[in-house]
């Protein structure tokens, strides 16, 4: 699969007519994805017919899914995920025109342009989103390193993205997928929390998470299949909501109590002060 520029909003992509038809997905075997690592539930027919069940219903729901961050080219599709870290895919697209329009060169923004706005003129242009002074900071270095160290080319390898500023292993696997085309599942907070929900891992970090979906789903539907998640959770899935669990999948699939995927919140106590603590001793007395 060869990279995909552009971004399609969900309900765009649900009108949109699919591709030619898929055969109906099948229940994996057990042997065939008995060599695949898996960490935290054990596999059994019923999980892998659970899964198949699953894909084909996501595919139905999203068939044509596209990674919803605007770009015109690779380099800017990195620049746009470095900028989605904790932050919407809605104010990425709102602040990235004049972003990239300042580093553009003929058709698309580049990493020598970029390196030349320098750090102080990125921070400005993206002062409006979350991190900003991390992420002026990232696209500048990693700019500067695609040139020095790549020739202004995106790496193509895991190890040479996760060497950029900015990028770990999700965002590294993101890159790889969409732009690369090489099978990669990249699990953020909507994918844990669905696989959790689905009943199709118990891993308490998004590492045991990617391997255990990845033990579950054919390679080959990965790259999709990743984004689906994310746009059924954003529409369907909800952190707050409670059992019965709403939406097409989750009324059937949902476990009526999933494992935790985010650990609750522990309130900080108040230092108590030579004051108070006097007062708190006169109370006693």
């Amino acid at each position: 699969m060869g990279a995909r520029f552009g971004r399609a909003s969900i309900p765009a992509m649900r009108a949109a007519p699919a591709s030619p038809p898929r055969q109906a997905a099948k229940p994996r075997s057990v042997s065939a994805s008995a060599s695949r690592p898996r960490t935290s539930l054990p596999l059994d027919a019923a999980l892998l017919a659970k899964a198949s069940r699953i894909e084909q219903q996501l595919r139905e729901l999203f068939p044509n899914p596209v990674v919803p961050l605007d770009h015109r080219s690779g380099f800017e599709l990195l620049c746009a995920v470095v900028l989605s870290a904790q932050s919407t895919d809605k104010k990425v697209n709102e602040i990235t025109p004049a972003l990239f329009e300042a580093a553009r060169q003929d058709v698309a923004a580049t990493p020598h342009k970029m390196a030349g706005l320098g750090q102080a003129r990125i921070k400005d242009l993206i002062k409006q989103i979350g991190l900003c002074n991390n992420k002026a900071k990232f696209l500048s270095e990693l700019s500067k390193k695609l040139v020095e160290d790549f020739g202004g080319e995106i790496p193509a390898t895991f190890e040479e993205l996760e060497s950029l500023p900015g990028i770990g292993h999700k965002s590294a696997s993101v890159l790889m997928s969409q732009l690369h085309g090489v099978a990669a599942f990249p699990v953020d907070t909507h994918i844990h929390r669905l696989a959790a929900r689905w009943g199709l891992s118990s891993g308490k970090n998004v590492k045991v998470v990617e391997e255990d979906l990845k033990a579950i789903f054919p390679e080959e539907s990965w790259n999709d299949l990743h984004l689906q998640i994310i746009f059924y959770g954003r529409e369907y899935g909800q952190a707050r909501q409670k059992y019965p669990w709403p939406g097409p999948i989750c009324k059937w699939a949902g476990l009526e109590d999933p494992p935790v995927t985010t650990p609750a919140k522990k309130k900080k106590r108040k230092p108590v002060g030579k004051e108070d603590e006097s007062k708190a001793r006169r109370r006693l007395l």
